[in-house]
């Protein structure tokens, strides 16, 4: 089943973010059983040809792990190519308007539905699937729009009515930052914002998603309570810093005592 076909039960879906470049933590981290892993390519320094030895580790550690990026910017050459090098999907960042959306999905999809270029890449096989991908192309290439500025709020009935968007998704710390209240989770404004992304998900029939950045199952599973059905939890860096900290908080206690 692929992360499309997941969209359509009603099964929360939960993945992560990879940061650290590290094939090796990408692997490791889709052997534990991530429905997807999505490579940073926004806030982190990993390159185009560093996202594809990544996306090769994720599904040698998981072939049932979809391999997604979190693009650098919107820009269609850029999105194509990271398709092409064997991404599932995109979350795509800043999607303030519905033109930006339906930039996003054209840069994803082929014609019909898109106006991406085919050529021989990592994502047909070099050629070998190339009719495939392309048959296949729209039940399969998944989109993730990232919901993470109050302008992008205020449009986001006309965001979601863009044909071949999957999921909406909530970028906390920016959105939270846009209203003036950055990193105030819990502040009215930034509750009201969430409440509305969560209903007119519901009416648009596409699934809410949320970032849990810092590595809390409580709150994770708080957010799969509240209706958000696509949940990224924390980042490799972020789960090896907090197991280095509380690893070594604990031995020396141990030691003191």
């Amino acid at each position: 089943m692929n992360i499309k076909q997941m969209i359509k039960t009603d099964k929360t879906i939960l993945g992560s973010w990879v940061n650290s470049a590290s094939p090796i933590v990408a692997e490791l981290m889709a052997t534990t059983g991530f429905d997807f892993l999505t490579v940073d390519a926004e806030h982190s320094a990993i390159d185009l040809p560093q996202t594809q030895i990544l996306f090769q580790a994720i599904k040698s550690g998981n072939q049932e792990c979809a391999p997604l990026v979190r693009l650098p910017n919107n820009d269609y050459y850029e999105t194509k190519r990271y398709m092409d090098a064997g991404a599932a999907g995109v979350i795509a960042p800043l999607i303030n308007t519905a033109a930006q959306a339906c930039e996003v999905v054209e840069a994803v999809k082929f014609p019909p539905h898109g106006a991406r270029g085919v050529g021989f890449c990592r994502a047909n096989r070099y050629g070998m699937r190339l009719n495939e991908l392309v048959a296949d192309d729209y039940l399969e290439s998944f989109v993730c729009v990232q919901i993470e500025h109050i302008d992008a709020i205020n449009n986001l009935e006309e965001i979601l009515s863009v044909e071949g968007i999957d999921v909406a998704m909530i970028g906390p710390y920016d959105l939270s930052a846009s209203m003036g209240i950055t990193g105030e989770f819990e502040h009215q404004d930034m509750l009201a914002a969430k409440d509305r992304i969560l209903r007119i998900c519901r009416e648009k029939s596409i699934a809410p998603g949320i970032h849990v950045v810092q590595p809390d199952p409580q709150e994770a599973a708080r957010r799969a309570l509240e209706g958000y059905r696509f949940i990224a939890y924390s980042l490799d860096i972020t789960m090896l810093m907090q197991s280095c900290l509380t690893g070594l908080e604990a031995v020396k206690k141990l030691i003191m005592e």
